[in-house]
């Protein structure tokens, strides 16, 4: 029998660990998060349950992992996509688009509400990718106040408020791409407005210098 090289051994462990996590996440769409597994799972990816605990001790590790490794390529995408437009409202409505859809298609709590399911521990491995996503909309919402796009207001109250927004949006509503799409769009205009956007007729964002401070963003759409 040939020996297996160190390489090939790396490179089956690797794809082992990305049919768990698929799997994984194709449970979490389909059956949602709750009752969910180790036994489901492996059944799943087609492998043993035993193989499956040789990578994660149990769900919330799996759970975690996941979360951690979907978020990191979440980020690198959005970065992408956020450096190919100048206008900061314009980039504002692509950072909720885009947060709305894959909130709404992982079905994994967004944000702070992961510490229900989490325990202490594991919910503080997540909390640096989840600031990531607090200072990239931070940074969206204080390049529009500096280029007079956003009226001046708190950043950090604003982003917060905007993040719940998000969350609430994610969980309403059904995932049709018609009806996500309306709810994405809804949205999408609610936050730009409550940040104290203003567009000409041709719906084109325009600078708002000297208008008055705007009041915080509502909790969430209607």
């Amino acid at each position: 029998m040939p020996r297996i090289s160190a390489a090939s051994n790396a490179e089956q462990r690797a794809d082992t660990q990305r049919r768990i996590l698929t799997a994984f996440g194709e449970l979490l769409f389909t059956h949602g998060l709750p009752g969910l597994t180790m036994t489901d799972v492996a059944r799943h990816a087609g492998i043993g349950r035993t193989a499956v605990y040789n990578y994660y001790a149990d769900i919330e590790e799996l759970l975690i992992s996941y979360a951690l490794d979907e978020t990191e390529k979440f980020l690198s995408d959005l970065r992408e996509s956020l450096g190919r437009l100048a206008n900061p409202v314009e980039r504002l409505a692509l950072y909720v688009r885009a947060q709305v859809v894959d909130l709404s298609r992982r079905h994994l709590p967004p944000g702070p509400a992961m510490g229900a399911v989490l325990s202490p521990s594991s919910f503080a491995k997540l909390s640096d990718h989840v600031g990531e996503l607090s200072v990239l909309l931070q940074g969206i919402l204080q390049d529009g106040m500096e280029q007079g796009y956003l009226p001046v207001a708190d950043v950090g109250q604003q982003s917060q408020l905007i993040l719940g927004t998000l969350s609430s949006s994610a969980a309403r509503g059904s995932d049709e791409p018609a009806e996500l799409e309306a709810r994405v769009a809804r949205t999408v205009r609610f936050i730009q407005l409550g940040a104290g956007a203003r567009f000409d007729d041709e719906g084109r964002p325009i600078r708002v210098a000297g208008l008055p401070k705007v009041a915080p963003l509502p909790a969430a759409a209607s």
